[in-house]
């Protein structure tokens, strides 16, 4: 089986079945010109879109959340937020160029198994799937917290896991309804809350006291470990940047737009999340920061008194958290889909309901729902511990897809420009770097999480392999690296 999909038909938005890839005949009559194909080509969405589908991915309620989890290291935790900016700029590169040379649906999974094979493809789906799950976990309890400015003032836990319930299933919902209804309502969503966000990001820079920052170095750890610690909970706020190349198989013209797309989003996403949270650091005290549970609604009635600015802010955390919600709900089935297709992940998250994959939805909101209710009732900081599960578990996939096109630069990319070589290998390499370095600064309770999730998928591997009668890896088939962007495995 390829090891990707085929982007040249538009076979994602239709019902499929094995026979989908035998070619037809080539006297078969045309068909009408509004048919199934062209319907389906119509349905894929371009350059626009799939740049609102990074800044929605990644732009959710954790940026509105994001200045309460950095307020115990203080001011420094922005030195980390730029060297992230950074290290998520490199990926934002690399995947932009993997994409040109692995096209098709499954983003790090396709990049995985191409460099590296079938084990490694299956882990870091597996990893993926998990950070999307435990990602939109995340999302919605920060979401719950701007909520709550408005219904359930108290903070009762039972109406929160109620809220957070709607949370969920509402993007389900959306995304089950159709591709054509998850693209607008992504780009409606995304000017909606990015408006608010960039004017914090700019009039309120005008409002700044310093007295506001307190400490800045407020962890009571020296300055490294305080970068590092800080950095693995922004680095939370930058996942998704790889959306338009998980769900390629979607995009008009992916080789050209899914690298711009993941460019454009993330510089425009660092933008208001850099400004926008020093804003928030120098308009609330550090002290007041730390117990908020809607920061950048605090920032707001700080600057124009009152309630209604920090209100007008809720509401805008509100749409933001939904349009993050329905991007990362379509994501959470995609690249299991693309796995399911190559026999790597359960058959049923490849199957397909007039294009939607109805079971990776609703079983990944399932996964989200039970992760939502147990952090509730068991974890004292519900969205840190979340987060720094997602940023495990995202980290793995982000490894890989560095380390993959580090290998093929090495090895088939000699014969490109030495200038050109140098490059990428050090735009690659900086990748592969700021992944370890986010990894190591997650803490050991993440890691030990993380990595158990992960190996969790090894007896689902050998399930697999088993179902199919196969040890060890496929055969690859030899290629011209010249005139074949990618080996194609057969099973």
């Amino acid at each position: 089986m390829a090891i990707h999909m085929k982007d040249d038909a538009p076979q994602d938005d239709a019902p499929r079945d094995d026979a989908s890839e035998v070619p037809s005949a080539p006297d078969a009559a045309p068909g009408p010109p509004d048919g199934p194909a062209k319907m389906a080509t119509r349905q894929k969405f371009g350059l626009p879109t799939a740049t609102a589908l990074v800044i929605g991915s990644v732009i959710g309620t954790g940026v509105f959340a994001l200045p309460t989890a950095l307020a115990p290291y203080g001011p420094i935790s922005l030195v980390a937020f730029v060297l992230v900016t950074l290290g998520a700029l490199a990926l934002a590169f690399t995947f932009g160029s993997l994409s040109k040379r692995v096209p098709g649906s499954g983003g790090p999974y396709v990049y995985a198994r191409d460099a590296f094979g079938d084990f490694a493809g299956f882990l870091n789906a597996w990893s993926y799937w998990i950070t999307a799950w435990a990602g939109n976990a995340a999302i919605v309890v920060a979401w719950v917290g701007y909520v709550e400015v408005f219904w359930n003032t108290g903070h009762a836990k039972v109406w929160s896991i109620a809220i957070a319930m709607a949370g969920l299933w509402i993007p389900a919902v959306i995304n089950l309804s159709g591709v054509r209804s998850m693209a607008v309502t992504q780009n409606v969503t995304t000017v909606l809350k990015f408006v608010p966000l960039l004017f914090m990001a700019t009039i309120g820079l005008l409002f700044i006291k310093a007295h506001n920052f307190g400490s800045f170095n407020a962890s009571g750890t020296s300055t490294g470990a305080a970068i590092s610690a800080a950095a693995a909970i922004a680095l939370f706020s930058y996942l998704g940047i790889e959306t338009a190349s998980v769900a390629a198989g979607r995009v008009r013209d992916p080789q050209r737009n899914v690298g711009r797309a993941t460019v454009l989003g993330t510089i425009g996403c660092a933008v208001v999340y850099i400004l926008g949270t020093l804003t928030v650091f120098g308009t609330v005290s550090n002290a007041d920061l730390r117990k908020s549970t809607a920061p950048f609604t605090d920032s707001a009635n700080a600057i124009f008194g009152g309630q209604w600015a920090g209100q007008a802010v809720a509401v805008a955390a509100i749409v933001s958290g939904l349009g993050c919600l329905i991007g990362w709900t379509l994501i959470v089935a995609e690249m299991p889909m693309a796995a399911a297709k190559d026999g790597l992940f359960p058959a049923a998250f490849g199957r397909t309901r007039r294009g939607i994959p109805v079971v990776g939805i609703v079983g990944s909101t399932l996964l989200a729902s039970v992760l939502t209710a147990v952090s509730y009732t068991q974890f004292e900081k519900v969205f840190t511990t979340l987060v720094l599960l997602s940023v495990v578990t995202a980290v793995i996939p982000y490894l890989f897809s560095a380390g993959a096109q580090l290998y093929w630069l090495l090895t088939r990319g000699r014969q490109t420009q030495w200038s050109h070589l140098v490059r990428d290998c050090g735009v690659s390499g900086v990748a592969l770097a700021f992944a370890f370095w986010s990894l190591a600064g997650s803490g050991y309770q993440a890691v030990y999480y993380g990595l158990f999730c992960l190996l969790l998928g090894l007896p689902v591997y050998i399930w697999l392999k088993v179902g199919r009668g196969e040890y060890g890896e496929s055969p690859v088939v030899p290629f011209d690296s010249a005139a074949t962007p990618a080996p194609t495995r057969h099973a």
